[in-house]
């Protein structure tokens, strides 16, 4: 279908194609002098804290549990509302996560819940700032200073995101963001990892070449058990060039933000939906990074299930997707005794919520023809009230 909307798609302008060429003619294609100026970009970006870059943004949260020490027998608080990643990193270091329950709201763990979590063994507080919002950043640093907690922010999908005016990585503990493809800013695949201090990025930079801590004339050593994750010179160049671009995909995301908001509430009046419960995210403009536009449909009100309702968009020509089912309800976390009962907010979000299309390339109209499409098929399967 010519007119399709995905639900993301990047953008890369003539710059960025000339970038890459640029690292293809050097001869020079894996981690070299372009991801070493990027690093450097980076940490000023991030108010001159260490930074380091991998793969991909899992690596990145992997790391980050190794930098803090993270291990066999250790727990770490994490929400159910997230690509599963980031508790499966967690596992892959031997340690457990325990996954608090989120608010309806801000779809973002409760914090207010974790202290009920916290036992002795307790090591790490890992938020994940969902579309891009971040959690109260101020309670989150409370808790972890009150309990003695490290804090791991995947902020994966918060890049550009603020909090009362400080950007998302300036402060606070370890931060860890992906470059993935649909990413505010993408590098094609890859993240970074935002640390506190030259130790825990020398350690980072071992974690993410197999352990090694030296090598030349004298011969090499590995002292840590590290992998593979190391970002090239190709991604770097395209990272780079994102970023220069950053403050305009941001004024364009939060203008398509602003049109989603004014849009559905009209078309939900027009089609005389007052009464529909369909839970839009919180208007918050001034620190989300709006990465995606995401609804909680409204099961109990409709005769449809969430599956049907995506394929008669698809049908429509718009692209939607599903972040995120709530992880306690994969085979893999049952099978480990999770339970979905356990954390029954995140079990209804993980089952009602729906990404919209959202990213900087779209046209005004497409809003408009989006939020028609939703609504009719919500009108079209609205339960009939009894008096």
């Amino acid at each position: 279908m010519s007119n399709f909307i995905p639900f993301t798609r990047p953008s890369f302008n003539q710059e960025t194609i000339d970038a890459v060429s640029e690292v293809l003619r050097s001869g020079w294609v894996t981690s070299g002098p372009k991801l070493a100026e990027f690093e450097a970009t980076l940490s000023q970006y991030f108010g001159n804290r260490p930074v380091r870059c991998f793969a991909n943004g899992t690596a990145t949260i992997k790391i980050a549990l190794q930098v803090a020490g993270i291990g066999v027998g250790d727990e770490v608080i994490t929400t159910p509302i997230s690509w599963v990643a980031t508790s499966n990193v967690i596992l892959s270091v031997g340690a457990k996560p325990v996954f608090v329950d989120i608010d309806p709201i801000t779809r973002n763990i409760d914090l207010n819940k974790i202290p009920s979590a916290i036992t002795s063994k307790t090591r790490v507080i890992l938020p994940v700032y969902l579309a891009g919002l971040p959690v109260d950043m101020d309670l989150l640093y409370a808790l972890a200073k009150k309990y003695h907690l490290r804090v791991i922010e995947d902020a994966a999908q918060a890049f550009g995101s603020q909090w009362n005016g400080n950007r998302i990585g300036r402060i606070g503990d370890l931060v860890s963001f992906s470059f993935q493809a649909n990413k505010n800013l993408t590098t094609v695949e890859g993240g970074c990892l935002v640390l506190n201090n030259a130790k825990e990025a020398r350690l980072a930079e071992k974690f993410r070449l197999q352990g090694l801590t030296r090598q030349g004339m004298d011969g090499m050593d590995v002292d840590v058990l590290g992998g593979k994750d190391n970002l090239t010179d190709v991604n770097a160049a395209i990272g780079l060039e994102q970023l220069k671009q950053l403050p305009s995909y941001q004024t364009r995301r939060a203008q398509l933000a602003r049109l989603y908001f004014d849009v559905l509430h009209a078309a939900l009046k027009m089609a005389g939906l007052d009464s529909l419960k369909l839970e839009l995210p919180v208007e918050d403009f001034a620190n989300t990074n709006w990465h995606m536009f995401q609804v909680v449909l409204p099961l109990e009100q409709l005769n449809v299930a969430r599956s049907q309702v995506m394929t008669e968009l698809k049908d429509l020509g718009i692209g939607v997707g599903v972040h995120y089912p709530a992880i306690t309800g994969f085979t893999l976390y049952k099978n480990l005794d999770y339970k979905t009962s356990d954390t029954p907010i995140a079990e209804r979000i993980g089952r009602s919520i729906l990404t919209l299309p959202l990213f900087p390339a779209m046209a005004d109209e497409d809003i408009g023809r989006i939020a028609k499409g939703l609504v009719g098929i919500l009108q079209k399967y609205r339960k009939i009230e009894r008096s």
